[in-house]
């Protein structure tokens, strides 16, 4: 057990030190193009948008505030604590992605909130990863890790 336990840490150190990156140049374009898309309407306050985004059955795992598992939660938050008070900046050239094969992929990368009724606040990049899924040509984000 002790030698298995050493090989599984010698295999996270290794995949913490070389970072996936996609060698899909076509599923990273479009994962890049699909998070300006979500972005953007995040930023502007697009509900339709994002709700047509989010999966009925989406997992968004927050450091802060936990689990939510209710896309009609979730919406309701955005509505009433982000919409016109918080913006999204993407940080430029973070996003990594990996193909999920039968399913979709996993998108990585940082990004800031700014603070629009607060503006001395000095926004800090933060991690995120999504987990997007391609059924039927259709992407969907069906789970979200925000770590701040």
């Amino acid at each position: 057990m002790l030698k298995l336990k050493a090989a599984l840490a010698v295999l996270g150190l290794i995949f913490l030190a070389a970072p996936a990156r996609s060698q899909d140049k076509t599923l990273t374009e479009t994962i890049i193009k699909l998070d300006s898309i979500f972005f953007g309407a995040y930023n502007h306050c697009d509900l339709e948008t994002q709700a047509y985004y989010y999966s009925d059955s989406i997992e968004f795992y927050h450091d802060k505030g936990g689990l939510t598992t209710s896309k009609k939660e979730i919406m309701e938050a955005i509505r009433n604590n982000i919409c016109g008070k918080v913006t999204r900046e993407l940080v430029k050239g973070s996003i990594e992605v990996s193909p999920i094969p039968g399913y979709g992929a996993i998108e990585m990368g940082l990004h800031m909130f700014h603070n629009n009724q607060e503006k001395d606040q000095v926004p800090h990049p933060s991690k995120f990863i999504i987990i997007w899924r391609n059924q039927n040509n259709r992407w969907s984000i069906t789970r979200v890790i925000s770590l701040h």
